[in-house]
């Protein structure tokens, strides 16, 4: 399919998703419940499995699902928004879906309040991928729930779930944009898990 793009519009949905993924959920919930700077427990990363090793995991759960919600909402405001607001044909949606998920996706990894030191990408991929196709969606969840209760290993469940999501998007997805935009939102997750994978080559990565 061919796009005719509206740049002015494209470039606002690139930075509003930016900014949304970028809230750090994490480093706010541990620090209002009183578990301290989430950046100097553990790995240091403000994700859900870092906020699980303050032994709350209250907190952890609702980091997940606010992580994972910052994706699913970005890519259901644009959708609702565009056709509506900015008289966008609806068959362009997608494109800028898919721009808006990456930007989140994106912005949870590198928020430029925290000098681009971000989370890895997991829960807010998720829920974009949940968003693009929800049985993709529930597949990849169940992989990535099961690889981590067999091996114990958070960073290895979420591997190979990233691994495993385009192949699923370029068989049973129909739209090849969905497909390419969680090729690079796959990528971008194994880039911040590059630490991890040394790790688990050296076969020193710690268990959840």
């Amino acid at each position: 399919m061919t796009y005719n793009l509206n740049y002015e519009v494209l470039g606002s949905i690139f930075l509003f998703g930016y900014f949304l993924g970028s809230i750090p959920f994490g480093l706010i919930l541990t620090k209002i419940s009183g578990l301290g700077d989430i950046r100097k427990i553990g790995s240091g990363n403000i994700g859900a499995t870092n906020v699980l090793r303050t032994g709350n995991k209250n907190i952890a759960l609702l980091t997940l699902l606010l992580d994972g919600g910052k994706g699913a909402f970005a890519i259901y405001l644009i959708t609702i928004t565009l056709p509506k607001v900015f008289y966008i044909n609806f068959d362009m949606v997608e494109f800028y879906q898919c721009t808006v998920a990456i930007s989140a996706v994106v912005g949870h990894c590198f928020p430029i309040w925290l000098s681009f030191r971000g989370g890895k990408g997991v829960a807010t991929g998720f829920g974009v991928v949940l968003s693009f196709n929800l049985y993709i969606g529930i597949v990849a969840l169940l992989i990535w729930v099961l690889t981590a209760k067999a091996f114990k290993i958070s960073s290895m469940s979420a591997l190979i779930a990233y691994f495993l999501i385009p192949i699923l998007m370029f068989y049973y997805e129909t739209e090849l944009i969905y497909f390419l935009s969680s090729f690079i939102i796959s990528l971008v997750c194994f880039v911040q898990h590059r630490e991890n994978i040394k790790r688990l080559i050296n076969r020193s990565e710690p268990k959840i």
